[in-house]
């Protein structure tokens, strides 16, 4: 088990989550809660065994919660186990045939191709993007001096402004609010698992595969008209701009291949959607748990007065250490992506467990991180189980990126984001809430907060 030492100074802070599911729900139950909360669909059990094993839909889904048994399914053996038929049905509509999707030879191609644009040295050139679109959103929330503040929606404007900075070197402000509602309208409806994406082959369209196609078209169209405006504004003749220009570049070191046109639109559209997305459910998630904790404010606003330069490139992550260690334990507690499935391919045995072909393989980061086994006071908010001088924490018990060869390869730019926002946010304002009505989490897509509260901003 991970323990951790509390400085007397601060106080454990327990965050408020849904209780656990009862026993034995019924199908229908069941499916309700997919497509409305995932969260709940998991009894105690659930946060205290290493293997739970039920009947899904005629087939056997197996929760790991044991590290051994994660590293054998997502580590050793990742080609006998695949994406599900639910998830492709949800996914490729925005994501095409993208690296998130891709499997087999076409994933190793798009990795291999990929990697060198999520390099530290090429996250390094994308820090000004990140920093101006901050700094902007900072001087604009210091004018309005308005009592009561939605921080929620801001910060996730913030984060497509800098997923359309860092990939297009162009400011969203024309294409931002299109993009938000292509993004929110997928997710509110075709984002969300349905009976009918689990139970009919894949062949077959379902009258939600219909409306996704249609969906497809109009998204496919705006990451177009993006794309075009970028490559007629800009030239890139003294290198790398943004990504964009380092994905254009990119090759294949085997084959010496890059990326055809509708290859490097569905990689934009992945990087879109996921950086954007993971970055601002954990920033949300973050400034409401610092709302509560004024002494880990001033902890971390002490850090990025003494750390963060005024102006410049280099990445101070190396010195944010607070900083960087109360957003692990926020994605911890509220891991932006809540579950990884996958089915069998072929018989195997996990954890004494025999799988068949068909049978999923269920590794919840929002269980796995709060398992009684895993973690001391599982459920509370403590920044230093994650400092240097704790003790390491097991990768295959902390997955906030997922682990293993399809760990998420936008992990290092994401956590730079989420670290440099988080330290100039509160460099620069104390965070309260106004409201105590308690936000919980709700796991459709990702883990999102179930409203947004009201925040008062008292500049520093």
């Amino acid at each position: 088990m991970q323990t951790s030492v509390v400085p007397e100074s601060i106080r454990t802070f327990i965050p408020p989550h849904p209780d656990p599911a009862p026993e034995n729900l019924s199908r229908r139950q069941l499916a309700s809660l997919m497509r409305t909360n995932n969260i709940r669909v998991w009894s105690q059990r659930a946060y205290e065994e290493e293997v739970v094993v039920r009947r899904f839909f005629g087939r056997s889904s197996v929760l790991f919660n044991a590290p051994e048994a994660i590293r054998h399914v997502l580590g050793d053996h990742p080609e006998s186990y695949g994406r599900t038929r639910a998830t492709l049905r949800i996914l490729k509509p925005r994501l095409g045939e993208g690296l998130f999707t891709s499997e087999g030879p076409a994933w190793r191609h798009q990795r291999r191709t990929l990697a060198p644009a999520f390099t530290p040295r090429s996250v390094e050139l994308l820090i000004p993007h990140i920093r101006s679109a901050t700094a902007e959103m900072i001087g604009s929330l210091a004018a309005a001096e308005k009592k009561r503040v939605d921080l929620f929606p801001i910060i996730q404007r913030l984060a497509l402004e800098i997923a359309g900075r860092t990939m297009f070197s162009l400011e969203m402000g024309r294409h931002g609010s299109a993009l938000r509602d292509q993004i929110m309208r997928y997710g509110q409806r075709l984002g969300r698992p349905h009976l009918l994406d689990f139970v009919v082959p894949i062949g077959l369209p379902t009258p939600y595969d219909w409306a996704r196609a249609w969906f497809r078209r109009g998204w496919i169209r705006l990451i177009d008209q993006i794309m075009a405006e970028r490559l007629k504004a800009k030239t890139h003749a003294n290198g790398p701009r943004d990504l964009l220009d380092l994905l254009m570049a990119a090759r294949d070191p085997e084959s010496g291949e890059g990326y055809s046109p509708s290859q490097l639109r569905d990689q934009i559209a992945t990087m879109i959607l996921a950086g954007h997305e993971t970055t601002a459910v954990a920033l949300c998630w973050s400034v409401y748990l610092m709302a509560h904790l004024p002494e880990v404010q001033e902890r971390i606003a002490h850090e990025a007065a003494a750390m963060l330069p005024d102006s410049g490139a280099e990445p101070p992550l190396s010195k944010l250490t607070y900083t960087r260690a109360a957003l692990d334990e926020v994605m911890r507690l509220y891991p932006p992506a809540y579950v990884i499935v996958r089915a069998a391919r072929q018989p195997d045995e996990v954890a004494g467990v025999a799988m068949k072909p068909g049978d999923l393989a269920i590794i919840s980061p929002w269980l796995l991180h709060r398992h009684r086994k895993r973690w001391h006071e599982p459920d509370a908010f403590i920044p230093e189980r994650f400092l240097p001088s704790a003790p390491a924490v097991d990768s295959f018990a902390y997955l906030p990126f997922g682990v293993g060869p399809r760990v998420c390869i936008g992990a290092h730019f994401a956590l730079t984001e989420a670290t440099l926002v988080l330290a100039e946010l509160i460099r620069s304002f104390r965070i309260e809430l106004v409201t105590s009505r308690p936000v919980l989490p709700i796991a459709v897509v990702t883990t999102q907060p179930d409203h947004a509260p009201l925040f008062h901003l008292r500049p520093r």
